[in-house]
């Protein structure tokens, strides 16, 4: 049975730390802190929050401790990681995830925290969120979508429901007409495939799979999806949603080398042929109006209608 965190209510603690990459500015998180504590909540920082070595946020052992922190400290209810990056797959083996069982909290990232989340599935029973990193708090990157989404998935009144697209102009791609309902699973496809083969590789058994990157040209994502079809991860799956997936289109044009495609070809080319419900498009992940999305909750995908819907609270 899966466990809900308790809801975020005004009044409540957030913890921020940084279990991937360092914060470039102190100004940063300072400006989110502010921002988080005008809408009335009360901020504790994570030890290391603001260590940098190399690309991370201190050390290994320095970012699992403060993971650690931030699920033992009685005081905080929430915990916001405060970006991405990398690194967080590197945390794993040094967190003891029954701290994390005895201490249910809201837990909240996206990207590189894809590690942390499918982790903290396959250790416990306890809910997660993909979503906003703390750090785009008082910020242009906070936008109405993005902060909307983000209260209704924490404060819990009501399901998400509907994941709407924040731009009626965009267009929903829908393959394989068909309705299923699942728990819903997924993430950064990136940070997925890498725990692939690991105690915490993605479980997708009957489940909704959520897929999302950037950055990456059609056969760098075909690359990483063959792997999951090759894994058993997309024929395991009820349905699969993929997200915009930012600047995934190639680069320069090479007529060397056969990069003249869209990701739309390639997405059409590997899951059309699942035979599963697909949608592509929706605002999840890396995109200006990203959707908070529980993970371990029920969802339905209708892909003959465009509806991607969580039918479940995330919180108590």
């Amino acid at each position: 049975m899966k466990v809900k965190p308790k809801r975020l209510k005004k009044g409540d603690t957030i913890a921020i730390i940084s279990p991937s990459s360092g914060i470039w500015r102190r100004s940063e998180l300072l400006q989110s802190v502010e921002a988080l504590e005008k809408l009335g909540y009360k901020v504790k920082l994570g030890e290391h929050v603001l260590k940098n070595r190399l690309y991370l946020a201190g050390t290994d052992e320095e970012r699992a401790s403060d993971f650690i922190w931030a699920f033992e400290d009685s005081t905080v209810d929430a915990i916001f990681a405060s970006q991405g990056g990398y690194g967080a797959a590197r945390l794993l083996r040094y967190i003891n995830f029954d701290v994390v069982s005895r201490n249910p909290k809201i837990f909240l990232g996206y990207s590189d925290v894809t590690a942390l989340h499918l982790a903290i599935q396959k250790e416990t029973d306890l809910v997660t969120f993909n979503g906003p990193s703390a750090l785009s708090f008082g910020t242009e990157y906070m936008t109405p979508y993005r902060f909307e989404h983000l209260m209704k998935a924490l404060l819990g009144d009501e399901p998400i429901g509907h994941v709407k697209m924040s731009d009626p102009l965009k267009y929903l791609i829908k393959m394989n007409p068909g309705v299923v309902e699942g728990e819903i699973t997924g993430g950064n496809l990136s940070l997925i495939c890498s725990l692939l083969g690991t105690p915490w590789e993605i479980d997708t058994k009957d489940k909704i799979l959520f897929l999302e990157d950037l950055e990456m040209e059609p056969w760098q994502m075909d690359h990483l999806l063959i792997h999951l079809l090759n894994a058993g991860k997309l024929s395991d799956a009820s349905a699969i949603v993929v997200g915009e997936c930012k600047n995934c289109e190639p680069y320069r044009h090479n007529p060397g080398f056969p990069n003249q495609c869209s990701l739309e070809d390639v997405l059409f080319d590997i899951l059309e042929p699942l035979k599963k419900p697909v949608l592509y498009r929706l605002p999840l992940g890396h995109t200006k109006d990203l959707a908070t999305i529980p993970l371990g909750v029920r969802g339905r995908v209708d892909s003959e209608k465009g509806i991607f819907e969580v039918m479940e609270k995330g919180v108590v």
